[in-house]
C-alpha cells in the first residue's frame, strides 16, 4: 500500500523537528518536551509538541537513540497509511493528534499521582512542602529523601518531576488500537518473534505488557527502569479505544428515524 499524503507530511514534520532539536540542543528539548506541570520547564503547548519530539542523538548514552524515531515512523507509515485510506485525511489527522495529546495528559495524570504520593510521605516525615518544592525548582534533590520513603516511591517521585516525555508512541498506540478495531483478524509480527499474531490478540497483549512494566518500573531488557513512557502508551491506547468505540456506536445515527 502506498504511503498516504497526510502520513507523508507527518513524517516530514517529525524529521524536521528531530534535526532541528538536535542542532539547537537542550533549549529545544526544554521548550517542546512534555514536562510535569509543576516543573519550571513546563509550557502549555508541550502535550502537542512532544508528539513530534524524539530522543536526541547528542549526549546520549544509547548509540541507538535514533531508533526511537525510526521505529515510531515505521509504525506511523504502516498503520497510518491504512487508516487514512479508509478515513480520509481530516479524520485520520484528528485521531492521530488527539491520541498523542491525550496520551501526554494521561501520563501527566499518573505523574501527578506519583509526585503527590511522594510529597505526602515527605511531609508526614517532617519535611516542609515549600522547602521540597524550592529544592526541586532549583533542579536539585535532597539525598536524605530516599531514607524517608520506600525506594520505589522515591524513584517515582523524582522521576515524575524531572523526566520529560518525547515521542509519537502514544499516538502510535492509538493507531494500533484503531487498526485492531477495523482489522481484528490481520496477522502481525512482533519483532524478534517470527510468529504471526492476530491483531485482536497482539494489540491487547502489547498494552498489558506496558501496564505491567509501568506499574513495576521494570524493563524486559534489564533492571533499573525502562526510560520508556509506558503510561503514555496506555493513555494513547485508551484514547484510541474510546474514540473508536464512540464512532462505531454512532456510525449509523444519521440513518435513524423516530
Amino acid at each position: 500500500m502506498r504511503m498516504t499524503d497526510t502520513v507523508k507530511q507527518l513524517l516530514i514534520i517529525n524529521i524536521i523537528f528531530y534535526i532541528g532539536s538536535n542542532i539547537v540542543g537542550d533549549t529545544a528539548y526544554q521548550l517542546f518536551s512534555d514536562y510535569y506541570p509543576g516543573n519550571p520547564n513546563f509550557r502549555f503547548w508541550q502535550p502537542l509538541t512532544s508528539v513530534f519530539m524524539h530522543l536526541p542523538v547528542y549526549g546520549s548514552s544509547n548509540p541507538a537513540a535514533i531508533m526511537h524515531l525510526v521505529m515510531n515512523m515505521l509504525g506511523l507509515a504502516m498503520f497510518g497509511s491504512t487508516l487514512e485510506q479508509f478515513w480520509g485525511a481530516k479524520k485520520f489527522l484528528f485521531f492521530y493528534i488527539s491520541c498523542g495529546i491525550l496520551a501526554s495528559l494521561f501520563n501527566s495524570a499518573v505523574s501527578y499521582y506519583y509526585f503527590h504520593h511522594g510529597m505526602n510521605l515527605l511531609v508526614e516525615n517532617g519535611q516542609s512542602q515549600a522547602e521540597v518544592l524550592k529544592i526541586l525548582a532549583e533542579g536539585k534533590i535532597n539525598t536524605n529523601w530516599q531514607n524517608l520513603m520506600p525506594l520505589e516511591d522515591y524513584t517515582k517521585f523524582v522521576t515524575s518531576y524531572f523526566s520529560a516525555g518525547v515521542g509519537a508512541s502514544g499516538a502510535l498506540y492509538g493507531l494500533l488500537v484503531a487498526f485492531a478495531f477495523m482489522f481484528p483478524m490481520a496477522e502481525l509480527f512482533l519483532m524478534f518473534i517470527p510468529v504471526p499474531i492476530k491483531a485482536k490478540y497482539f494489540v491487547p497483549g502489547l498494552i498489558l505488557v506496558d501496564i505491567y512494566l509501568g506499574l513495576n518500573g521494570s524493563s524486559i531488557f534489564g533492571a533499573g527502569g525502562t526510560g520508556i513512557g509506558h503510561f503514555a502508551h496506555v493513555g494513547g491506547a485508551l484514547s484510541g479505544f474510546l474514540m473508536m468505540w464512540y464512532w462505531k456506536r454512532n456510525q449509523f445515527n444519521k440513518n435513524r428515524w423516530n
